[in-house]
């Protein structure tokens, strides 16, 4: 893992706590597609212990995934990659397409490399790595669902490196691509990499939560990435 990723995560952990505080009890609505029963279901009786879970649905293949998620509207859509009767990437750029404020978390392997960076491209926010700690896998899903960064600690440089627009310009580029921002535009991109929701940026900067979103989808336009991880991931490998 580079030094870089390492902070990032670092960055994520240290938002946690507040993040667990903000979320308001019973107001996260999940979907669970995964293929074996034995994990669907011990997933849903550990999630539907947490006292901001309001519901989790369960889901046996991606056929049902997409049907039950334009039902139910979930906040999050936790997909396993490994689904044989629809391919993950198309679940994924199906519910981003027709529910684009659904978060879409992957669950993984850690050898499905392929597979996850397809899906993120597709549309999805983050991925859980299946062996993830629990504490972990409850702290990414909280994050999610509050907007925040959504990924495994133990994320692997190589699926960094293959998410579209996190490396693919050289260290030069990147500083440009950078510079090429306001300085408005740099100081919230700073935030964001610093772990700052919208609001919290929005109250330092005396600016509204509108206001940053804008700048933010400039950001996003001039990077040439598709949301928030890659702009930071980019942000961090020009500095």
């Amino acid at each position: 893992m580079t030094g870089e990723m390492k902070a990032l995560l670092r960055r994520q952990r240290n938002t946690r706590s507040r993040i667990d505080r903000e979320v308001h009890p019973r107001s996260i609505r999940l979907l669970i597609a995964e293929t074996q029963r034995l994990i669907r279901q011990s997933l849903r009786l550990l999630l539907e212990r947490e006292q901001d879970v309001a519901s989790v649905i369960e889901a046996t293949d991606g056929h049902e995934a997409y049907r039950l998620a334009l039902e139910h509207k979930p906040d999050i859509a936790l997909l396993d990659v490994d689904m044989p009767d629809l391919d993950v990437e198309s679940v994924a750029k199906r519910i981003h397409h027709h529910l684009p404020n659904t978060r879409i978390l992957l669950l993984a392997r850690y050898d499905e490399d392929a597979r996850i960076v397809g899906a993120m491209q597709a549309g999805a926010f983050g991925y859980i790595l299946k062996d993830t700690d629990w504490t972990d896998f409850l702290c990414i899903i909280r994050a999610a669902a509050h907007g925040e960064q959504a990924v495994s600690p133990m994320m692997p440089d190589r699926v960094v490196r293959a998410v579209p627009g996190a490396v693919k310009h050289p260290h030069a580029e990147r500083g440009i691509l950078i510079a090429s921002l306001t300085e408005r535009e740099q100081e919230i991109l700073a935030c964001a990499a610093a772990g700052r929701s919208n609001k919290e940026m929005a109250d330092q900067l005396c600016v509204s939560v509108e206001t940053v979103k804008t700048h933010l989808h400039h950001i996003y336009q001039k990077l040439s990435v598709g949301g928030r991880v890659e702009a930071i991931l980019t942000y961090l490998r020009a500095q």
